[in-house]
């Protein structure tokens, strides 16, 4: 698993929000990197603990020509992992159930929008039935409406 994989594996935790599981992400790492720069150890119970590690100046041999040459001091990290973390590898306790996401909910649609068009085009009729002229350019417009909103049900 890749840090993006990891990302997607979070996101619904996270709302599905992929932005906000790569935030936390960033932090967890930042934080691990800082602390082990320090010199500080990072112990996660039972995952494992990260430490810095000196390496001291060594000599060593050179695979291709055979001659012995000197590597400088180095500092390293090294993972051990805990006791629970190589019990679940081995097989000899089983993992716990993955926690899962908050289940989201969807607000209902509202169904009548058409019906709410449809008082106010009666009202319209009313008024334009005032006026002759007008009530038949209306009750024209109303009626095509009144189709349109049935066709978006």
């Amino acid at each position: 698993m890749n840090k993006a994989q990891f990302i997607a594996y979070l996101a619904p935790h996270f709302g599905d929000s992929k932005k906000e599981a790569a935030r936390a992400v960033d932090i967890v790492f930042d934080s691990i990197v800082r602390n082990i720069s320090k010199g500080e150890d990072v112990m996660i119970n039972d995952f494992g603990k990260f430490k810095k590690v000196d390496r001291a100046a060594r000599k060593g041999r050179n695979p291709f020509t055979g001659e012995t040459i000197q590597i400088k001091a180095s500092k390293k990290v090294r993972f051990l992992p805990a006791k629970a973390l190589k019990e679940v590898i081995s097989g000899a306790r089983k993992l716990e159930a993955a926690p899962k996401p908050p289940v989201k909910v969807v607000p209902a649609k509202p169904v009548a929008k058409a019906a709410a068009k449809k008082p106010a085009a009666k009202k319209v009729v009313k008024k334009a039935a005032k006026k002759p002229a007008a009530k038949k350019a209306v009750k024209k417009v109303v009626k095509k409406v009144v189709k349109k909103a049935a066709k978006k049900r």
